[in-house]
């Protein structure tokens, strides 16, 4: 089977390092995945689902595996950085690639808003006597001085972070195992009295965000050695490795604790079903795993999404004198740290349950649009279509489209209709920079 040819654009050819073989980049890709993130969705996922959680990420994983596959066949015509918008932009166009990534936008700004929000609500339930807003307003402005003086320590972090939630996880299930509920059935987490399928599906739409992992491998071609075969063996490989951890993890916690909490409760879920099968010890051991975590998964998101608005600024795309200058003292991008934590103060009042279907939903919008770019790359353009060339780029993305496409109509109506009016703005800016499509479309600097 033949690459099929695509613009020159896409295939720059890199001066960075090709230093990661397939199992860096599957490392690289379980860490961006924050295996603790099982626990940010816990209780809202639980309640959605009706205490079925563990088949909500089984048909999560039956749809990202889908997409993981679209992933790994553009991650073939695009050795060069990835990432939706680069496979959308090489697939669909330049114009459906800016909406694309502005679309993908919406994760990047929102995400450190979700560790902020997180961070306030499980501190609080440790520490009863402080708002949870107090927490957050803290790590918001610890992050906010870090990120304009300058991080320059976080990679070299990562996998200390990374082996610390090993540890917690080792310990979790050992408890959880000794904790295990009697009356409930091996097959209880995944079927039984009170099954819908409607609403295992809307709690797939919001588990999406769990998975972004395998589009951040594909961010790493520059750098990888083959990327031709490493890039969609490491993005297929993430996506099944994080994707069987997060049933596992899942299939435990119901064994140990079948209740479905709800209301405000659900929230903090996970710090209350710890409680109760570890104690103190357990419960103590999984903040600091995760409140180390969000944090830095906070200050590297906000620095990341920060320069990213700040490439737009320099390019004219947003407003110069805003996004496009830097502190000549600490030479960061100020103006954009800044708007990214005026816009993170929302944690203080914002609910989890929001803001997690918010990134899911930029999620899910760029994943539909990359299965969508694998059959208009290599069955639109390309001139050699066999049996095998429609089942793999026809059959198999088409699959994914509709699955991502149907989780993705599976969210609030809130939820959609939000996203959908983040997508007008985009094209309101993409018909003003373009003049009515009178000048080239715009690149968008989404990687690093």
């Amino acid at each position: 089977m033949t690459t099929p040819p695509v613009p020159s654009a896409a295939t720059d050819h890199s001066t960075l390092r090709k230093s990661m073989g397939v199992p860096t980049l599957v490392f690289f890709g379980l860490s961006y995945m924050v295996p603790m993130t099982v626990f940010t969705t816990y209780g809202i996922a639980n309640e959605i689902t009706g205490g079925f959680l563990s088949t909500a990420y089984l048909l999560t994983l039956l749809a990202m595996l889908f997409t993981a596959c679209s992933y790994a066949f553009m991650g073939r015509a695009v050795p060069s950085a990835g990432s939706a918008y680069a496979y959308t932009r090489v697939g669909l166009g330049s114009g459906i690639g800016f909406l694309t990534g502005w679309t993908v936008m919406i994760d990047y700004i929102l995400l450190p808003m979700l560790n902020y929000l997180l961070i306030g609500l499980y501190l609080h339930e440790r520490f009863p006597g402080l708002p949870a807003w107090a927490f957050s307003l803290t790590a918001l402005a610890l992050v906010t001085v870090l990120n304009i003086v300058g991080v320059a320590a976080v990679k070299s972090a990562n996998v200390v972070l990374v082996l610390l939630q090993v540890v917690f996880f080792g310990i979790f299930f050992v408890y959880a195992a000794r904790a295990f509920d009697p009356s409930v059935q091996p097959l209880d987490p995944f079927i039984g009295q009170g099954f819908d399928m409607s609403a295992i599906a809307a709690g797939a739409a919001v588990l999406c965000l769990s998975f972004l992992g395998f589009d951040a491998v594909s961010t790493m071609a520059e750098e990888a050695r083959e990327p031709r075969r490493s890039i969609p063996r490491a993005v297929i490989l993430t996506t099944v490795i994080g994707g069987l951890f997060f049933v596992l993890v899942a299939w435990f916690a119901h064994m140990a604790g079948p209740e479905v909490m709800t209301g405000d409760a659900a929230d903090v879920a996970a710090v209350t079903l710890l409680g109760r099968i570890g104690g103190n010890l357990l419960t103590a051991l999984f903040l600091a795993a995760y409140i180390t975590g969000a944090l830095g998964s906070a200050l590297a998101s906000q620095a990341s999404v920060s320069r990213i608005l700040y490439a737009m600024g320099r390019d004219g795309l947003l407003p110069r004198a805003i996004f496009g200058t830097i502190s000549p003292r600490f030479r960061t991008p100020v103006g954009a740290v800044f708007v990214v934590a005026a816009i993170s103060l929302s944690a203080l009042v914002a609910n989890v349950d929001f803001v997690a279907s918010i990134v899911s939903f930029g999620a899910l919008s760029a994943f539909t649009m990359v299965n969508l770019s694998v059959i208009a790359t290599y069955l639109v353009r390309a001139k050699n279509r066999t049996a095998t060339t429609w089942l793999l780029y026809g059959v198999v993305p088409a699959i994914g489209f509709l699955l991502t496409a149907w989780l993705w109509t599976s969210l609030a109506p809130l939820t959609v209709g939000l996203g959908v009016a983040w997508i007008l703005v985009g094209v309101f800016r993409l018909l003003w920079h373009t003049r009515m499509f009178t000048r080239p479309v715009p690149r968008m600097h989404i990687t690093e």
